[in-house]
């Protein structure tokens, strides 16, 4: 089991390490943009492009922001409580929250297939749609994995550490 959850922290970790170059990415991009207005050569597309881009960073940074609990996350009120409460209230919310991932992921790679199917584009480049949310759906069924594994920590003792 040990080994399942280093593969999943690891997947996670490649998808961080890619929101990192993605949102380098946008800041060199838009920082390239501003400047080039100022010659009256502005970079054709950057708002399309920084909001593919923007969809990856904040999608691919979720799944290890969840492992490693870097997320807003307010327990004080849950601290007052057992460790056998505290265990309840963190397996419902992880159930509900891999429920939620789960049909949000199912629903946006129906989404993404309809996309690929009518061939939509952006307006400017004409850049497709359907790969962004396909990587969508992909991140949510990753998070759903990092949610089980919250699961098995709990019930293992070993998620407060």
């Amino acid at each position: 089991m040990k080994r399942v959850l280093e593969v999943i922290k690891g997947i996670s970790r490649a998808l961080h390490f890619f929101a990192g170059v993605a949102l380098v990415f946008i800041v060199v991009l838009t920082s390239a943009d501003v400047v080039l207005r100022a010659f009256k050569r502005p970079i054709l597309g950057t708002y399309e492009i920084v909001a593919f881009t923007g969809a990856v960073v904040i999608l691919f940074a979720l799944p290890l922001s969840s492992w490693i609990r870097s997320h807003i996350y307010v327990d004080f009120f849950i601290l007052k409580f057992s460790r056998r409460v505290q265990n309840v209230f963190q397996v419902s919310t992880r159930c509900m929250g891999l429920f939620l991932f789960f049909l949000f992921g199912w629903n946006v790679l129906k989404y993404a297939a309809d996309l690929q199917r009518t061939g939509e584009v952006s307006v400017t480049l004409k850049l497709p749609f359907y790969p962004i949310i396909y990587a969508m759906g992909v991140c949510c069924f990753v998070q759903c994995l990092v949610l089980l594994c919250d699961l098995i920590k709990i019930v293992r003792g070993e998620y407060g550490e």
